[in-house]
């Protein structure tokens, strides 16, 4: 969906909610008060191509809640959270927004895919309701200029930075770029021109566009190889990147391939096949196998839902606790003051890393290491072994 269709998509469902009501939108405002439970949001894939990474986002965001509430809650008061479905649409995401709105949230702490993710932006700020976006980080998010919009994953410059890093690393000198036009990996790959262009560098020698959700990659693949890469970088999700990675590796490439921290999920895998996705890269913020403690916040995550945490758990259960934050240091959840409250914050500890904003409300560090596929699993790629 362009940009101009989701804006109308958003006008459309804002209108229809205004005319039900006196107050419109910011009728939500009036649950932000009180001493009931404060109930936070989260418009993440419950369903669609990326169904796989919307429970995992959901489980980490309860964990947080469910251990703020153990220790007595925010300002006395207990932590709701309240998922909805966006099926990383940008329809849906609105549609998910707004009902979020209507059942009065302070604070959306949702937000996987960026071009779903995009569209809810001006929906949220007309209701008042600040974001803390987990997952979500094309730098079409923050350049919106929303100064209730906060990021805590790094953007897509600091993860363009980070690949450019590791090509230079690996001693790369053909690289392929591919993506799937959606505004996060399209967000990326735009990102990695530029930089391939630096004298003394990689040169980038194939730059490539593939359509989601369709079987067969092989005229993409047929026209990267064409190009005699030694490095591929894939910017979009997993199960394309899945199906990338199996037919490139099939048609006889032998080189590099990374992905994007929105392929770093069990289903690359599963859809590549172990053999081809033995020794893939990626670009990703850390995760709880990467870092040290995180066994012992993996096994709470165990201990509640009875199976291993995934891709943006983690930064769905910080999303919470820095919501909680702002909350407690806003003595309440006016939006204004919870949004000066995030501003304000300096080196709160994320997995990710101490977390202080920019201007633009998003990292000052981005965060992204690189992992392998080894053994069944990503791990950091420099950990030696």
């Amino acid at each position: 969906m362009s940009r101009k269709s989701a804006l109308v998509a958003v006008l459309a469902v804002a209108g229809l909610l205004t005319t039900g009501c006196g107050q419109g939108l910011l009728a939500a405002d009036d649950a932000k008060a009180g001493d009931g439970p404060i109930a936070l949001g989260m418009a993440v894939p419950m369903s669609g191509s990326s169904a796989d990474i919307g429970p995992y986002m959901k489980n980490g965001a309860q964990l947080a809640v469910n251990e703020i509430n153990a220790g007595g809650g925010v300002l006395g008061r207990k932590l709701e959270l309240r998922v909805e479905d966006d099926a990383c649409d940008p329809k849906t995401a609105v549609a998910a927004a707004t009902k979020l709105i209507t059942s009065k949230i302070a604070l959306s702490v949702g937000g996987y895919c960026s071009g779903a993710t995009l569209p809810t932006l001006p929906v949220f700020a007309k209701a008042k309701v600040p974001m803390i976006i987990p997952a979500a980080n094309s730098d079409d998010l923050y350049k919106q200029g929303i100064k209730s919009t906060f990021l805590i994953n790094g953007t897509g410059t600091q993860q363009a930075d980070a690949a450019m890093a590791r090509m230079d690393k690996a001693g790369s000198h053909r690289v392929a770029v591919i993506h799937d036009n959606t505004s996060y990996a399209k967000n990326i790959a735009t990102l990695m021109d530029p930089r391939l262009k630096r004298p003394g560098g990689p040169e980038q020698v194939a730059a490539a566009a593939l359509t989601p959700g369709e079987s067969d990659y092989s005229a993409t693949v047929g026209e990267v190889l064409g190009a005699n890469p030694d490095f591929i970088y894939w910017t979009g999700y997993d199960k394309e990147g899945g199906l990338l990675v199996r037919q490139l590796r099939q048609a006889g490439y032998q080189g590099q391939i990374m992905v994007a921290d929105g392929a770093v999920s069990p289903s690359l895998a599963e859809i590549a096949g172990a053999e081809n996705v033995r020794g893939v890269l990626a670009t990703m913020t850390q995760t709880p196998e990467t870092i040290e403690g995180g066994e012992a916040w993996t096994a709470s995550y165990r201990k509640e839902f009875g199976s291993a945490p995934g891709p943006f758990s983690t930064q769905s259960y910080d999303a919470v606790r820095l919501a909680a934050e702002a909350i407690r240091r806003a003595g309440g959840t006016e939006d204004t003051k919870v949004v000066a409250a995030l501003t304000e914050i300096k080196d709160f500890k994320l997995f990710s890393g101490p977390l202080s904003f920019t201007a633009d409300r998003t990292l000052t560090e981005g965060g992204f290491v690189i992992l392998v596929w080894r053994d069944g699993r990503f791990v950091r790629a420099d950990d030696g072994k």
